[in-house]
């Protein structure tokens, strides 16, 4: 058995990437799903569409590959990370859309959680905010506005999950309900420290303990796949959420090491090794993995839109398509003195704010479409360069170099500004797809068939980006996009 499979389920569409041993790409399967929006605000998944496109897309690559289920070692999962679903444990049947890790309907909801003065305590046990973002007050709407749902769960036959649960659900028949604790960790209801749900918050966000999946270490055993799905059972045997799966995929196995991915959003993480770092900069603390029963922790920033930023350019007309978006904003020097802050759902680490939007600043009759464009492109690496300079501060760990993947990573103009606006190199891999490679790499551990070595050797460099601006000019631009961001913050409070 000579190959590891990937499923990387994703905001917008769900892949599966055939791996050798060695993190080689083999194959690729990729199938898009619908984004639905039943009002502003709101973002949700059919949970069907979810499921039938992964399994579509990972038959498509061992098809692909011409390499059948039972050349496979293991499978490795990762996901998109605190989307709620909610399911009939009978039937299968799911019991509502999937409310997606975008969407803000909670915000009320959190801020009544803050008005009685229970932030610190969530953020002692779990290492979150309160924040629409995770999975907790989505799965309180959820109990309270879906018709018997309440009744159904505290009977146990209603289950939670996230991504990574319902998918191991249908690939094993429902014989596993059972999550990784980098998953868990996103969900407001699991504490750090013990690595297990936490009675007191699920009583304070009414959650029937009995829907909530167990806990299994990442590179733990979640069961095999059903033969008939790929013409022979597979060993699921790792699971991490998406940005920590980037991490491990990016090797940065070590305290001090970190990544960005850039996919609809922008994702940083440090690993901090086995410390769990408290912030109070608006970072979060989360669970990097769990292996041999030991957990490594991370801190971690959320940018809600990067790639998201391009895709709007290409909505409004701006380009006709994504890959159009670098050799626009290079036919200018720079973006005029224009700053275009990405906030269409609010703005994430460091600011937290769900009701600060998108602004754009400094227009002039001057201002042409190729300067939108740049401005778009550094919006993205400003709200990143914010993260890392809170995250190094706190962990006390200089970044030295920050390792990134992800659609964006593609793009050598945009990795050239974001080590201009960071003031720090930019590496990136050799296999960009870094997500699907550290979920594999989980799995070849969970196999017994790699180790912390093997898992070195998987990454190699293909280009590194050195920051070229003069230190004044980026002070500059940073004071600048600071007074932009204040325009933006709490734009949408109701008043």
């Amino acid at each position: 058995m000579r190959y590891l499979l990937a499923l990387d389920q994703g905001t917008t569409s769900s892949r599966a990437i055939l791996f050798t041993l060695q993190g080689e790409v083999v194959a690729v399967g990729r199938r898009a799903f619908r984004q639905l929006y039943p009002r502003p605000g709101l973002v949700e998944h059919d949970s069907w569409e979810i499921w039938e496109s992964q399994l579509l897309a990972a038959r498509e690559a061992l098809k692909a590959a011409g390499v059948g289920a039972e050349e496979v070692l293991a499978l490795g999962l990762t996901n998109q990370r605190e989307t709620t679903l909610v399911w009939d444990r009978a039937t299968g049947r799911p019991l509502h859309n999937a409310i997606v890790w975008q969407d803000r309907r909670t915000a009320p909801l959190c801020e009544a959680f803050k008005e009685k003065g229970l932030e610190p305590l969530f953020r002692e046990r779990t290492g979150l905010l309160l924040d629409p973002y995770f999975s907790g007050t989505k799965l309180l709407w959820l109990l309270e506005n879906v018709p018997g749902l309440r009744e159904k769960a505290e009977r146990g036959e209603a289950l939670f999950g996230t991504v990574d649960t319902w998918l191991i659900w249908n690939l094993t028949g429902g014989k596993v309900h059972a999550t990784d604790p980098t998953n868990a960790s996103r969900t407001l209801l699991f504490r750090l420290d013990r690595l297990e749900w936490d009675g007191e918050l699920l009583d304070l966000l009414k959650v029937p303990r009995a829907m909530l999946p167990e806990v299994r270490p990442s590179e733990g055993d979640f069961g095999e796949t059903l033969p008939e799905l790929f013409g022979a059972s597979i060993p699921i045997r790792g699971v991490l959420g998406d940005q920590q799966a980037a991490l491990f995929g990016q090797a940065a196995l070590l305290a001090g090491e970190g990544k960005c991915t850039y996919g609809t959003g922008a994702f940083l993480l440090l690993n901090t090794g086995e410390r769990a770092i408290p912030s109070r900069k608006g970072l979060l603390t989360t669970v990097a993995w769990s292996l041999g029963g030991k957990a490594t922790y991370a801190l971690e920033g959320s940018v809600f839109v990067a790639g998201a930023a391009v895709g709007w350019l290409k909505e409004v007309g701006l380009i006709a398509e994504s890959r159009e978006v670098e050799a626009l904003a290079r036919s200018v020097e720079d973006a005029g003195g224009v700053y275009l802050v990405p906030a269409f759902t609010g703005l994430g680490a460091p600011y937290w704010d769900p009701y600060a939007r998108g602004a754009i600043l400094g227009l002039t009759r001057g201002t042409t479409r190729a300067h939108l464009a740049r401005a778009a492109l550094e919006g993205v690496a400003f709200l990143v360069a914010d993260v890392a300079e809170a995250m190094a501060e706190e962990a006390g760990l200089p970044l030295e170099e920050l390792r990134v993947d992800g659609g964006m990573a593609e793009n050598d103009l945009f990795l050239q500004i974001q080590a201009d606006l960071l003031g720090r190199a930019v590496a990136r891999p050799r296999v960009t797809e870094t997500t699907a490679l550290g979920a594999a790499l989980m799995a070849g551990v969970g196999a017994g068939a790699l180790d912390p070595e093997g898992v070195r050797r998987a990454w190699s460099l293909e280009a590194r980006f050195l920051p070229k601006m003069p230190e004044d000019r980026r002070q500059a631009l940073r004071r600048g996009w600071q007074r932009a961001v204040e325009r933006a913050l709490g734009f949408a409070r109701e008043t």
